[in-house]
């Protein structure tokens, strides 16, 4: 996986902050392996500015799948090192990692941004993210490379959930409720464990629907996965 914060792998200092790329190994098969490079803070650009997809692209072998996940950041047009117009520098940068993964023979699939959790007064979900979605879903049937409609999907479960219930997927915590955050924290953008997973389990029906990945890697998708379940390294990954 390439991508931000929200699809990142968290250490335990960090817990219960979970990126749903570290929960997605709950819902693969046992021969399947889950490498997360996903960096917290980075955009297509950034990512790829700071050497991170080249040690992606060192590493991958013919016959993987790379799942390129990217936008929060990318809208940061005030910030030079990370902001990106949607159809300019965005697409620009996203075609390197196809390219890139095409050459090792790898299989790039293309994963629109998961929405955050925004509301207007009336209860109902909208789009944070701008023109970024739809900029992917452009370039993907530009390059004819699978696209996952993480974003849409998404967007529509916090709809359905509402407000109050959404913050029990966001990390949201009250002072004294985990010692990691002892003064508490609103953040509507990461999740904690429980959203990680849900998120993660959303990509990985979304990823069964289309036939992206092998038969059988996927498992359990309709099982109930407690907050347990997840892991956080002692230590932040090394992602070089």
């Amino acid at each position: 996986m390439a991508g931000d914060s929200t699809a990142a792998v968290y250490e335990s200092a960090r817990a219960p902050r979970a990126g749903w790329g570290q929960a997605l190994p709950v819902f693969t098969a046992p021969e399947v392996e889950v490498v997360d490079r996903a960096l917290s803070g980075a955009s297509s650009k950034s990512f790829a500015d700071a050497g991170l997809l080249d040690a992606i692209l060192r590493d991958i072998e013919p016959g993987d799948w790379l799942l390129i996940s990217f936008g929060h950041n990318d809208q940061k047009l005030y910030d030079p090192a990370r902001g990106v117009e949607p159809y300019d520098g965005y697409q620009a940068y996203l075609r390197t990692y196809l390219a890139g993964a095409r050459q090792r023979g790898a299989h790039p699939v293309l994963v629109t941004p998961v929405e955050r959790r925004r509301f207007r007064a009336d209860g109902t979900a909208y789009s944070s993210l701008g023109d970024y979605p739809a900029a992917m879903s452009a370039l993907a049937r530009e390059e004819n490379v699978p696209l996952i409609g993480l974003n849409a999907a998404s967007m529509e479960l916090w709809h359905k959930l509402g407000p109050e219930p959404t913050k029990e997927y966001f990390l949201w915590l009250e002072p004294g409720e985990h010692p990691n955050y002892p003064d508490g924290i609103t953040d509507d953008t990461h999740f904690q464990a429980h959203g990680a997973i849900e998120v993660a389990r959303l990509l990985g029906s979304l990823l069964d629907e289309a036939r992206v990945l092998p038969r059988g890697s996927l498992t359990g998708l309709r099982r109930p996965v407690p907050d347990s379940a997840l892991v956080w390294p002692a230590e932040p990954p090394v992602l070089t």
